[in-house]
């Protein structure tokens, strides 16, 4: 009986931990190999020489020598501008934070400002006449914050809005800016999810090397 049980015993822990080597450590490096190999750059982050493609960044804050800051690259949704801008003196860490608004900072997501906010209305006033006095006539998603506060995307709309001030500030022509945005262009997730985007990094790294 004592003979039986030991046995019973054995079977069991060696059970347990053939499973915990093969679920624990194989299935995850097979994994990790497996993304490697066949999706390196998704498994890294999506990154580029100049961050990932995943995540908005603050391209308001680029230096133009002669123009306005931000005016020679495109920019993306306003969760870094204007009103979401970075401000030491109020405590707004900016770039990842639209939540300022409720008092929430360093925070990732929507301000939550209903259609009917005064605070909402002067933000975006705000954010009209930043756009205009880089020439800019925006799309509403250029005044508007997107949902999570980190969207690395805009539409093929908002790009062409942004191709007098990119023009103006950098020498290149219209015309071949509207070509890079077409260029740049992705079309819906399967042809019927969503709608077209660009990524604003990924069209920022083209536009540099046509500069």
């Amino acid at each position: 009986m004592r003979n039986h049980l030991i046995v019973n015993i054995r079977r069991a822990v060696s059970v347990t931990v053939v499973f915990i080597v093969i679920c624990s450590f194989g299935y995850t490096l097979a994994l990790t190999g497996i993304g490697q190999a066949f999706f390196s750059s998704q498994a890294n982050g999506s990154l580029s020489a100049n961050g990932s493609t995943l995540i908005g960044q603050n391209w308001a804050a680029t230096p133009c020598p002669g123009h306005p800051l931000g005016s020679c690259v495109f920019q993306g949704r306003p969760d870094a501008l204007g009103p979401y801008a970075a401000n030491a003196k109020t405590g707004v860490s900016g770039g990842d934070n639209p939540l300022v608004a409720n008092g929430v900072s360093g925070g990732s997501g929507p301000t939550n400002l209903g259609p009917r906010s005064k605070v909402l209305e002067a933000n975006t006033r705000q954010l009209i006449a930043y756009w205009h006095a880089r020439g800019v006539n925006p799309t509403p998603d250029l005044v508007t914050t997107s949902g999570s506060g980190l969207d690395p995307d805009i539409t093929p709309a908002d790009a062409t809005a942004q191709i007098p001030m990119v023009a103006k500030a950098t020498g290149i022509s219209s015309k071949v800016l509207s070509q890079l945005i077409t260029k740049e262009t992705h079309g819906a997730q399967f042809g019927f999810l969503g709608g077209s985007y660009i990524d604003v990094l990924q069209l920022n790294e083209a536009l540099a090397k046509i500069k």
